[in-house]
């Protein structure tokens, strides 16, 4: 049984670990919660190194749970609220012994393991005595890719780089099943801070546990961000404890970051970036202005090809469990799909997703260029670029549009092309434009671009 992580989270003691609906949780009966819940997993022929499923969210039950098995040496997959389709994967990919339920108690189911031969990559794993974390990339219609890391690298990796912290409250925003969750859940205990646990992700929920409880540290993304301001959020609750705001999973507009500063002038914003196949790196930002940063962490390792970033870390992936691992390169490389540039002094910034990029008749267009410029208009609350097939051109851009304030959908196409076409090459300029109540987002507070 590993007991590092275990006893560096009873070394906090009485400090308040997790608050869970009001209820404030110790370190203390954080860790004797999560030593007897290994003895529970024990009991219910849960053996050490067995893959095993882990759905909730984050709470005491889930987090001494995800504690119990990385002490024990288990590979688990968490996950929130799979599909149908992410269930058959994991079930296909890692043979998974158990089903454990921890969002109301803990509900263990025992299930058929196929006789096939497991991965090499999990049987590899197995064979160093590592416990597993496994992730599905989060595509709802198409096959998820299946991530397996060792996760007591992770552990480690943190641990060795943690440090004692000044009792700062973070909000655990994102989720149990994503590795910038798993990151900011490991950093606050190992920090010895407050983690503050969320039912529900909406801004109401989010806004009112900051006020309540004098959060300091917000880690989000930038589509939140933006609910928050169109919603007024700001101004209907005290959000003046904020400190820090992270953001990430997604490129930030700068039109946006000026908006955000404007209404939480108090707290200091820091690009993050990581992907679930390297982990979460350490970054420093330009400034609270600036959407450019750095890569500041000697666990981590990057490069530009062709305006691409690729990254090389410690903590990262093994491999995918469900398919061949071929963005990575023969010395290590992983590919990130994020095109960036670079600014002064070694700093970049994102520019957007490779596979996002609109070809229209040979001239290259990143949706997050055209978004940023739509955000800087005062009639525009929200957007989404994406591309659709044009038979002459390839492709041609597209643009959903949330106004401010209600208007004529004639009168909101023109003022959109008419403010593009003042500040954007002709191109750039979306060929449909679509008035929309709301933008489309995913569960992880990501923009879901339509993919033509």
């Amino acid at each position: 049984m590993s007991r590092e992580l275990l006893d560096r989270i009873e070394e906090h003691g009485a400090r308040t670990a997790l608050i869970e609906s009001s209820r404030e949780y110790s370190y203390a009966e954080l860790a004797a919660r999560a030593q007897s819940t290994a003895q529970t997993l024990h009991d219910n022929g849960i053996g050490p190194q067995d893959a095993v499923v882990l759905q909730g969210r984050f709470g005491i039950t889930s987090i001494a749970c995800l504690l119990a098995l990385h002490a024990r040496g288990n590979i688990v997959a968490p996950v929130t609220e799979p599909t149908a389709l992410a269930r058959a994967s994991l079930e296909e990919n890692c043979r998974p012994s158990h089903w454990i339920d921890a969002r109301e108690g803990l509900a263990i189911e025992r299930l058929a393991r196929s006789a096939d031969p497991e991965r090499p990559l999990l049987a590899r794993l197995r064979q160093q005595g590592s416990a597993g974390l496994i992730l599905l990339s989060s595509g709802t219609t198409s096959q998820p890719k299946v991530i397996l890391h060792d996760l007591s690298r992770i552990v480690d990796s943190k641990l060795a780089s943690g440090r004692k912290g000044g009792r700062l409250s973070i909000v655990l925003f994102l989720l149990f099943d994503h590795i910038g969750g798993i990151n900011t859940l490991l950093g606050s205990l190992i920090a010895g801070n407050t983690a503050v646990a969320i039912r529900d992700h909406g801004p109401d929920e989010v806004c009112s546990l900051v006020q309540r409880h004098k959060v300091r540290v917000l880690p989000t993304s930038p589509t939140f961000l933006n609910l928050l301001l169109v919603g007024g959020y700001p101004s209907r609750y005290d959000l003046s404890s904020l400190k820090l705001i992270t953001y990430g999973t997604e490129p930030m507009p700068e039109a946006l970051l000026g908006r955000v500063r404007a209404a939480l002038p108090g707290a200091r914003m820091l690009q993050t970036f990581g992907t679930s196949e390297t982990g979460i790196s350490g970054t420093t930002s330009e400034s609270s202005r600036s959407t450019y940063f750095k890569i500041e962490d000697d666990q981590f390792e990057h490069r530009i090809v062709d305006g691409e970033l690729y990254l090389r870390s410690r903590t990262q992936f093994l491999g995918y469990l469900s398919q061949k691992t071929e963005n990575v390169t023969e010395d290590g490389w992983f590919k990130t799909g994020d095109l960036v540039e670079i600014g002064s002094d070694g700093y970049m910034r994102i520019k957007g997703r490779v596979s996002d990029t609109i070809n229209v008749g040979g001239e290259k267009v990143l949706p997050m260029e055209v978004e940023s410029v739509l955000l800087s208009s005062p009639l525009i609350a929200d957007c989404v670029v994406y591309g659709e097939p044009n038979a002459l051109t390839g492709q041609h851009v597209c643009a959903e549009v949330r106004p401010r304030a209600p208007m004529p959908p004639a009168a909101l196409r023109s003022h959109v092309r008419e403010f593009l076409g003042e500040r954007l090459d002709p191109y750039k300029v979306p060929a449909r434009v679509k008035a929309v109540d709301e933008i489309r987002y995913s569960e992880r507070f990501k923009k879901l671009r339509r993919q033509a």
